[in-house]
């Protein structure tokens, strides 16, 4: 009877815990839908705002990136730059009371304020990388309310939470599920981890059923047959792999050593006010452009996949310095959607030189060889950009180039991105002195973003 009974209470235990996974879960899909929501409300009321008066954005932008590098600075610091390399950092981190702090709900709710803001402003992010913090940060809260006290659990539930958060960000579930594996994870055990399933299903049937099943850049049949064809995968992997792996090597080196001479030491000392000057030169850049280059450059990539319109090669270029810009002001905003969009205008550029091929599939080619090059994650990359444009009839093309642009960034920069941020945070948030108790201004969060890991 004594066995029976601790036997039950261990199933009533066990099935607590899974229903309390499911909620985390739930919540983040919902979460990730309010955040898309917002993120798209504030791109509508800038473009409205642009559309009264193009000259507004020098004002607008300047003082957007201004406040938004106070903001974090003051109340939520850790909530700078992508997400991504924070949520790896903590699955490394052996001191789960610094974990506490970086995944707590308040960052969260700073990272989804702030990254809307940066949107309005017209900075050239992504809400998806931050998407990744906040589930994470979500199902992470879930499991200090359970008390737990396993490592392996713990750190099993921030990666189940940063999986479901790409999973409801772009409706890609298996492409968050690989993302884990390819990108977050580095153990054998987290990357089998039911729970990770469990997480990225439901929240991406959550995210299905608040907004539809609808596909992140639509529907395309395009294909990409063996031959004279394939002479695009070698172009799109060559570009897009020197383009990506480029972009990596600055924003590395940017991160490690942090800007040289007068402006290095500017941003030392007046980190608003260069965030402020970053604003100006985004401002700059999408008055020249006719106001492309703001925001995540979603509709500008669904046009060109589309074959809507047809961009200059002025656009990539110019979103490409917008980007690298945006980053190293230090707001919070993610890479993912301006890389999709840069390389979907790098494939749309190309194709116009590739008879042999259909544009649209030149388009996708040129999506996955910039996206692998930057994240140095190729099949992440592959599967994404698969389910995002639903075209199981690409896949092989999308895989070859997606590891020829990879091996060609890895030439040009030997580091993953995401892996040498979080590195980078890592060896700030170790070895920073202990924090004081949180004041008004909850300036004891996290340590300030130094001006070597703005980026």
């Amino acid at each position: 009877m004594r066995h029976l009974r601790r036997s039950a209470r261990v199933t009533t235990a066990q099935w607590r815990r899974k229903i309390v996974y499911w909620t985390a879960a739930v919540l983040v899909g919902v979460v990730a839908v309010g955040f898309a929501s917002a993120a798209d409300t504030a791109a509508a009321l800038r473009t409205r705002l642009i559309a009264w008066d193009p000259w507004i954005m020098l004002a607008l932008t300047p003082a957007g990136l201004a406040l938004s590098t106070w903001l974090t600075r003051t109340w939520f610091r850790g909530a700078q730059g992508s997400g991504i390399p924070q949520t790896i950092a903590a699955l490394h981190l052996e001191n789960f009371t610094i974990v506490d702090r970086l995944l707590s709900l308040r960052i969260a709710f700073g990272k989804i304020m702030l990254t809307t803001l940066g949107l309005l402003a017209g900075a050239s992010i992504g809400r998806e990388g931050p998407t990744v913090q906040v589930g994470a940060a979500i199902m992470h809260a879930f499991g200090r309310r359970l008390n737990l006290s396993t490592v392996s659990v713990r750190r099993g539930l921030i990666l189940a939470g940063g999986a479901s958060g790409v999973s409801a960000a772009f409706n890609t579930p298996l492409g968050g599920i690989v993302f884990a594996i390819e990108e977050l994870s580095h153990s054998f055990e987290q990357r089998t981890s039911g729970t990770m399933l469990t997480g990225v299903i439901l929240s991406g049937v959550t995210a299905i059923a608040l907004v539809g099943n609808y596909t992140y850049f639509g529907h395309t049949d395009v294909v990409v047959p063996i031959g004279i064809s394939w002479i695009a995968v070698l172009t799109c992997g060559i570009l897009g792999g020197i383009s990506g792996g480029v972009f990596s090597a600055i924003l590395i080196r940017t991160s490690q050593y942090g800007l040289p001479g007068v402006l290095g030491r500017f941003v030392v000392h007046r980190p608003i006010a260069f965030a402020a000057c970053c604003g100006l030169v985004l401002a700059i850049l999408g008055l020249a452009s006719g106001g492309i280059t703001y925001g995540t450059g979603y509709l500008q990539a669904r046009e060109i996949i589309a074959g809507q319109t047809n961009y200059p090669a002025s656009f990539f270029i110019l979103k490409y310095i917008a980007t690298i810009v945006s980053y190293c002001s230090g707001i919070p905003g993610g890479l993912f959607a301006p890389s999709l969009a840069i390389g979907a205008g790098i494939g749309g550029w190309v194709a116009q030189f590739l008879p042999h091929t259909t544009p649209g599939a030149v388009v996708l080619l040129g999506t996955v060889a910039y996206f692998s090059a930057v994240v140095q994650a190729p099949l992440t990359a592959s599967v994404i950009v698969m389910e995002m444009s639903d075209n199981q009839q690409v896949t092989l093309a999308l895989l070859a180039t997606s590891f020829l642009a990879y091996g060609v960034s890895r030439m040009i920069c030997s580091r993953s991105l995401y892996s040498a941020l979080a590195e980078k945070f890592l060896s700030v948030v170790e070895h920073a002195p202990p924090p004081a108790e949180p004041s008004g201004s909850g300036s004891g969060a996290l340590p300030a973003p130094a001006a070597s890991e703005r980026a």
